[in-house]
């Protein structure tokens, strides 16, 4: 794996290419307050098939904050620069959370690029207006910190936080170090973003997957995404959390390469 780094949108965008050049190109991108480590075991499982890229999103991982007001579209526009930049097109896109966002976004602005959408614990809206802003005054005013423990608790199952304490430690980590200005950014863009008049038009084949746990998008909420996307597939992971990707890497790996299988995709 190479990790480097692209100019995009007035800020720099930090990212990996993985697996053979001329496979299909397979898109990752992330939650709020992760970065692109969170896919290290999906990518092990599907790196030896698919052309994969993972990436930090603005003002996460080693990413740049950059000084541009954030929202979806901003976002969004990252990662079409990024695949600009790299000279990717015809591209597989899996978003986790806000990452599934991001992917829709880029599905609603340039449909012609995407060739299939797989949408992890998300929805085409996140959240409300006031739950949004009291996560923001609460960490303008003491923190990510403050909120750790909680968010751990909408992030991984209840199994994975009693049976592996040392990686939930370090998810923990990984969060308390995002830069608040990113994570602060990226709640506003949650906060303010509604892609549900967009989800109907989605044309692409798309799978939409939740952990039973998942207390962030719970599953009904992610199946009520995909009743609206036209002909999206449904799959609920049992006993999992928000973060398929970490506490079931091998089974969602098998999910996405069954979907694109299935699809024709490759």
């Amino acid at each position: 794996m190479s990790l480097q780094v692209a100019p995009v949108n007035g800020t720099h965008i930090h990212y990996a290419e993985t697996g053979p050049k001329d496979g299909p190109v397979l898109v990752l991108s992330n939650s709020l307050g992760t970065d692109f480590r969170i896919w290290n075991d999906v990518v092990t499982d599907l790196s030896d098939r698919f052309h994969i890229v993972t990436y930090d999103k603005r003002g996460h991982g080693l990413s740049g904050v950059g000084d541009a007001q954030y929202d979806l579209a901003l976002h969004g526009n990252d990662l079409i620069g990024l695949l600009d930049y790299l000279g990717l097109d015809q591209v597989i896109l899996c978003g986790l959370s806000v990452g599934g966002l991001i992917a829709q976004h880029v599905v609603a602005t340039q449909p012609h690029r995407v060739r299939g959408l797989i949408l992890c614990d998300t929805a085409a809206k996140l959240g409300d207006y006031d739950g949004w802003n009291s996560r923001i005054e609460a960490i303008k005013a003491d923190g990510i910190a403050v909120l750790g423990d909680a968010i751990m608790e909408r992030w991984l199952s209840a199994d994975y936080r009693a049976n592996r304490p040392l990686e939930t430690a370090m998810y923990r980590d990984m969060l308390v170090r995002t830069t608040q200005a990113g994570y602060i950014g990226t709640c506003v863009a949650l906060r303010d973003g509604d892609l549900r008049d967009a989800a109907g038009k989605i044309s692409v084949p798309t799978l939409c997957v939740c952990g039973s746990e998942d207390l962030a998008t719970p599953p009904d909420v992610v199946r009520a995404t995909a009743d609206m996307i036209p002909n999206a597939t449904f799959e609920l992971i049992d006993g999992v959390g928000h973060l398929p990707c970490l506490e079931t890497p091998e089974l969602l790996a098998r999910l996405i390469n069954r979907f694109i299988k299935e699809n024709n995709l490759v």
